[in-house]
């Protein structure tokens, strides 16, 4: 098949269809996230004759966000039609005092995606959905969130002058509250878990009411799933076009983990980019407080088993992860693991890599970071190999995480006497 010059998704883009993670099935391009044959989840499939034009020259030449990518996602190759706060190429700082205190020898980097505009990956992903759910005829949007999504549909739908509506569990961080009720949309605190919201919003989408309304993260998933690639292509690119031989992702759903797997697949099956000498090696990190697909891995079941999320690690809080299947098999074809941590390990690992840094990090990033020096010291993760982890959001999301154990380390009165006498000067 050849590139589709006009497509649902707009003109030139490069995706067929959908097609079901499951069985094989495949449907045209529409609002479907989920199999009529087998009821397993959808993505989408592309023309692979069009992925293959894209050179990194193209790429290079590209703005400085997501959309720089634009021949490989399946939608937004028109920039007058996307929905977009152009989020994307934030920096991948290199960590060597990181590196020395867990351990790891050869160069360590930071993706820090508390950079993209509402301060998440978020934004990727909502970029690449609410520009497909244009397409699609969609104009009103909404989620359901454990925070971060939240803040990105509501400053996403007010940049483009659309109604939204987003769902969150009654007892999210006071931070991605307010962050998400400032942009002026509508929303709504449900009385429940973060499963309990997303289980409302599946039984909504089916609702005369929200028939013109795009769920990022139900309805329109599959393209939402998408934007989550550019976060492996930046990384490839920012190393100069090669694969790093190691990353350690924080998990929620499983599908941030898989789809930068994919996009590494895709970039060395294009040419795009070199993979390490014997591939790459995927990791996972959990909270304790809710880690099934991890526990999944470590008895060695392919079974996920629904847990009831606790601890700090909000963002990380999906009790049922969709995708969980789907990062087992991501992580056992690749070699590599998954962990996690508690909630003083979380702490202690927002405190480490701040200090090391200068990257604050949500609690999912200190989820990484002690998942990171965990692997390191049960031998799983090779500290001989280049390595790359995740920072999906910014730490001021979630003072009250380390609000006990950072403040002041003096408190004097204004004079040089009572300086002085702290011991700040002899």
């Amino acid at each position: 098949m050849s590139l589709a010059v006009s497509s649902p998704l707009g003109l030139n883009s490069p995706a067929l269809g959908l097609e079901c993670r499951g069985c094989g099935a495949r449907f045209p391009i529409a609002a479907q996230h989920a199999c009529f044959e087998c009821f397993g989840p959808l993505e989408v499939f592309y023309d692979r004759e069009a992925l293959a034009t894209v050179t990194r020259e193209q790429i290079e030449a590209g703005p400085k966000n997501i959309w720089r990518y634009a021949g490989l996602l399946p939608a937004g190759q028109d920039e007058a039609q996307r929905v977009t706060l152009n989020p994307g190429f934030t920096p991948l700082v290199k960590a060597d005092a990181l590196a020395a205190e867990i351990g790891l020898r050869a160069p360590l980097w930071v993706k820090d995606d508390s950079a993209n505009p509402t301060h998440s990956f978020k934004d990727r992903v909502v970029s690449v959905a609410l520009t497909a759910a244009k397409a699609l005829g969609f104009t009103r949007y909404a989620c359901a969130s454990t925070g971060n999504l939240a803040n990105s549909v509501a400053a996403h739908a007010a940049r483009a002058g659309a109604p939204s509506i987003v769902f969150i569990p009654y007892d999210l961080e006071p931070g991605k509250v307010v962050m998400t009720a400032v942009y002026g949309g509508d929303l709504v605190a449900i009385e429940g878990s973060y499963d309990d919201v997303n289980r409302l919003c599946s039984e909504l989408v089916e609702t005369d009411d929200f028939e013109d309304t795009a769920f990022v993260n139900v309805n329109v998933r599959p393209y939402y799933a998408e934007g989550s690639k550019t976060l492996g292509y930046e990384v490839a690119e920012q190393l100069g076009w090669r694969i790093p031989a190691q990353v350690v992702i924080p998990m929620a759903s499983g599908e941030l983990l898989t789809k930068i797997d994919k996009a590494f697949e895709e970039l060395v099956a294009g040419g795009l980019a070199v993979a390490p000498e014997g591939g790459w090696r995927v990791f996972g990190a959990q909270s304790e407080g809710c880690n099934p697909i991890a526990t999944a891995l470590h008895r060695g079941s392919d079974e996920i088993v629904p847990v009831k999320p606790t601890g700090i690690a909000k963002s990380l809080n999906i009790g049922d992860p969709a995708a969980g299947i789907y990062a087992l098999e991501s992580v056992r074809r690749t070699g590599g693991w998954m962990d996690y941590a508690n909630d003083d390990e979380i702490r202690d690992g927002i405190g480490l890599l701040a200090r090391t840094t200068g990257v604050f990090a949500e609690t999912a990033g200190g989820v990484t970071t002690a998942v990171a020096a965990k692997l390191i010291a049960s031998g799983k993760l090779d500290p001989q190999l280049e390595t790359v982890i995740y920072n999906t959001g910014d730490g001021l999301k979630t003072l009250d995480a380390v609000a006990g154990q950072a403040g002041p380390t003096y408190r004097v009165k204004p004079s040089l006497r009572a300086a002085r006498e702290a011991g700040l000067v002899s």
